[in-house]
């Protein structure tokens, strides 16, 4: 998808606001998916984009996190962590299968639907510029910026 147009998403946030790849246009966006709220993978994950947001936002980039909770679980996450970007709440899945990060996942042997943990960079004409399939939750924030070469 590299190179490619990002497609577009809306869908609400945290706070029941509708928002969109659109309202990003001139701005450069680090869509991430992930599995569930309040899990520990997405827990360190969310919280280390967290902790480098301002470093993030210094090299121009706005972060919205996807998976298919609810406004609600959304909300109560960014708040009990400290969330300072955008949740969207992808519960009808048309974002998680415009990216294609929707799919079958295994877990202890059992095979299963879910997300896939990936990470898009999209420049500010709205084209994917990177794309991160091996998620490393504890250093994303790093790993962004490596597949940038910033």
């Amino acid at each position: 998808m590299i190179g490619k147009q990002a497609p577009d998403f809306s869908g609400l946030n945290q706070h029941g606001k509708e928002i969109s790849l659109g309202d990003f246009e001139g701005k450069k966006l680090v869509l991430y998916f992930y599995p569930k709220d309040n899990t520990p993978g997405c827990t360190t994950q969310s919280c280390n984009l967290r902790d480098n947001y301002a470093l993030l936002q210094e090299k121009g980039f706005s972060i919205i996190g996807v998976s298919t909770d609810g406004v609600k679980s959304h909300e109560k996450f960014a708040t009990k962590y400290d969330l300072p970007f955008d949740l969207l709440a992808d519960e009808d899945k048309k974002a998680v299968n415009d990216y294609r990060v929707w799919g079958e996942k295994s877990m202890f042997g059992v095979a299963y639907q879910g997300i896939k943990r990936e990470t898009f960079v999209i420049d500010e004409k709205g084209i994917i510029i990177s794309h991160i399939t091996k998620v490393s939750t504890k250093n994303h924030t790093e790993q962004i910026l490596e597949s940038l070469e910033m």
